[in-house]
């Protein structure tokens, strides 16, 4: 017999480098208070922190905040490769994230009747 367990977010959060609810906390913060919410944590602790929201798609922008608080050192030894990165990443300007925009500027016409020159097959 299959027995089915509840999801809990402590289920996503066994890997989390701060508690569940100083994690929710600093995701939910604006950019300004989100300083004052960092300042106890020690860097190698936020290093991983950055890491770890960086990883989620709902808070990879909080990661990138997160990354900006900290040396590289510290994001090089929490995540290798990626802590590089992130760590370049957040020492760009911001960038509005793109999703699902064209830059061309001009709208594409979308047919779902297939191409105008296309023969159809009879069987």
């Amino acid at each position: 017999m299959n027995q089915v367990r509840s999801v809990t977010a402590a289920d996503f959060a066994s890997d989390c480098p701060v508690s569940l609810d100083l994690a929710a906390r600093i995701a939910r913060a604006d950019p300004a208070m989100l300083s004052g919410l960092l300042d106890g944590i020690p860097e190698a602790i936020r290093a991983q922190l950055a890491i770890w929201l960086y990883g989620r798609s709902h808070t990879h922008q909080i990661g990138v905040r997160v990354a900006a608080t900290c040396e590289a050192m510290s994001l090089r030894r929490a995540g290798g490769f990626v802590g590089d990165q992130l760590h370049d990443l957040s020492r760009r300007p911001y960038a509005a994230p793109s999703h699902g925009i064209h830059g061309g500027g001009t709208r594409r016409q979308v047919s779902l009747g297939g191409s105008r020159g296309a023969t159809h097959a009879t069987i």
